[in-house]
């Protein structure tokens, strides 16, 4: 009888840690965030699409697999990296959002912080734009993969 206990509680238990962990799997990134350089450059954000690879959309359906972020976790002039994500967010300007894969291109560690407006992996210390992902110092040679950001209000949809 004690051992049918000790089994009937270890499957509740594995069952539960499965539960929290699928829980986890679908909850909304956590993210480190580096404020911009200077106080003009914290202005507050907006939610307007004003770039390239930024998509508006007042109430369209959330992608599949999208990774959503407030827009007011990514400062102007600065960015966020998600940690439980695969992408790295910035806004180069007031509205102008920007996602790129924080995979470095040289050899494949995740970027690590946002200093002033370049992304710096501290691997090799490769850096790219905020602005588009290019290269700004090597060792990387290639930019970093652009992602989807699609604006719904006051949140970030990131895809691709």
């Amino acid at each position: 009888m004690t051992d049918d206990l000790t089994r009937r509680g270890l499957i509740v238990s594995g069952a539960a840690a499965a539960a929290v962990a699928g829980l986890a799997a679908c909850s909304t990134p956590t993210a480190t965030t580096t404020a911009p350089a200077t106080a003009a450059a914290a202005a507050p954000a907006t939610s307007q699409a004003a770039a390239s690879g930024t998509t508006a959309a007042a109430s369209a359906p959330v992608p599949a697999g999208a990774v959503s972020v407030k827009a007011s976790s990514v400062p102007v002039g600065g960015g966020t990296i998600l940690e439980n994500a695969k992408y790295v967010v910035t806004q180069p300007t007031s509205g102008s959002y920007m996602a790129f894969n924080k995979t470095c291109t040289h050899q494949g560690c995740p970027v690590a912080r946002i200093v002033g407006t370049e992304i710096v992996c501290t691997c090799h210390n490769s850096k790219f734009s905020i602005a588009d992902g290019s290269v700004t110092q090597p060792p990387a040679t290639k930019p970093l993969s652009q992602a989807t950001v699609t604006v719904q209000g006051d949140t970030l949809l990131i895809t691709g």
